[in-house]
């Protein structure tokens, strides 16, 4: 049996099948690849795979890898494809469980952001808000929440991480950088801040409290050691220049196939971190942003210079210089419009 076309009807591989499928439920399918692998499609750009019984899993982890939840983040989307394309052709061991999710099928099909609310607004039980009800996202959501939810209770044993892989709609004066979820009294695994490293990752943003996003989630109500992970620029499916994406490629192969971590080593052998010192909000129709539209990530102000206001509040970056990350004015009122960062100490335990 060709487990490729088990899988996806015939289709060359996940991505063209998730493609071919964005507007539809489908049911569960399981099958084994010829090594014992455990392969189960839980749902249309889910996959749930087990290794065979008694093959070490020397790194003792189950991982949970997304792409997607962004539809036009297409990079990210394409390496996973790859790396499931490799482990179904029976080219390297799966050594540890893995859930495999592309995020929102619908937007990846229409090459948008999302379809109807940013999808990234809605984890944390946020889907359940009264302005998201009946929403396909918030579903998605929902189901999403629990696909991991099962995924850390079936294996409770193992060190469970989850990395959340996005690009970035503008410019980055800093390509690839990862946020880190704040979780009260948590700080970063040393091995976390190599794997970053090893994955081409310089940058590490130490968010100040929990949030909506995927990887908070994960982090808050799941244990997990999550990383929402910035890897570079939008660009359509196709146009993407994946040699720029071999540093999390390698990276997450490695670890796929429980192999030990390499040393650290130049050029990427130093992590710079930054803290978040505000979160600017869409306060209402008062609210002004004083940020360009095509400012790039990381961009830095001075102090004093006016970043927000509205009829009752300004603010202004402090004593010290403060960057600006994500920026993005056309967001609902109540929703983030940015993040004012300065550079941080160690977070390494």
């Amino acid at each position: 049996m060709n487990v490729s076309n088990h899988l996806f009807d015939f289709h060359p591989d996940w991505l063209a099948h998730t493609l071919a499928n964005a507007d539809d439920d489908l049911p569960e399918i399981k099958t084994r690849l010829a090594d014992g692998t455990q392969v189960s499609r839980k749902a249309n750009g889910v996959l749930w795979l087990t290794p065979p019984t008694g093959r070490a899993n020397p790194n003792g982890e189950a991982l949970i890898i997304s792409a997607g939840i962004h539809g036009n983040e297409t990079a990210p989307i394409e390496v996973l494809n790859k790396l499931v394309s490799e482990l179904l052709a029976g080219a390297w061991p799966l050594a540890c469980p893995l859930l495999l999710i592309l995020g929102n099928p619908p937007a990846m099909k229409a090459g948008t952001r999302f379809i109807e609310v940013n999808m990234n607004r809605l984890f944390n039980g946020a889907h359940d808000k009264a302005d998201y009800a009946g929403l396909p996202e918030a579903r998605r959501a929902q189901f999403l929440e629990e696909m991991c939810r099962q995924f850390a209770m079936a294996h409770q044993e193992l060190a469970l991480s989850h990395y959340d892989l996005h690009t970035a709609i503008r410019p980055s004066k800093r390509q690839r950088f990862a946020l880190y979820p704040f979780v009260e009294g948590r700080s970063v695994p040393a091995g976390q801040c190599e794997f970053m490293l090893e994955a081409e990752v310089e940058t590490l943003l130490l968010q100040h409290k929990e949030s909506t996003v995927f990887s908070s989630f994960t982090a808050s109500l799941l244990n997990a050691e999550s990383f929402t992970v910035e890897l570079g620029k939008v660009e359509p499916f196709g146009r993407n220049d994946l040699r720029r994406f071999r540093g999390i490629e390698r990276a997450l192969r490695r670890r796929f196939c429980g192999e030990s971590a390499p040393a650290v080593a130049p050029p990427f052998d130093h992590l710079t971190v930054f803290e978040v010192v505000h979160e600017i909000l869409n306060t209402g129709p008062s609210f002004t942003f004083h940020v360009p539209d095509d400012v790039a990530n990381f961009t830095e102000y001075q102090p004093g210079t006016v970043i927000w206001e509205d009829d009752q509040t300004c603010y202004r970056v402090g004593t010290a210089p403060e960057a600006i990350i994500f920026p993005n004015r056309d967001v609902p009122v109540g929703q983030r419009v940015g993040l004012m960062v300065r550079p941080g100490r160690s977070p390494v335990r």
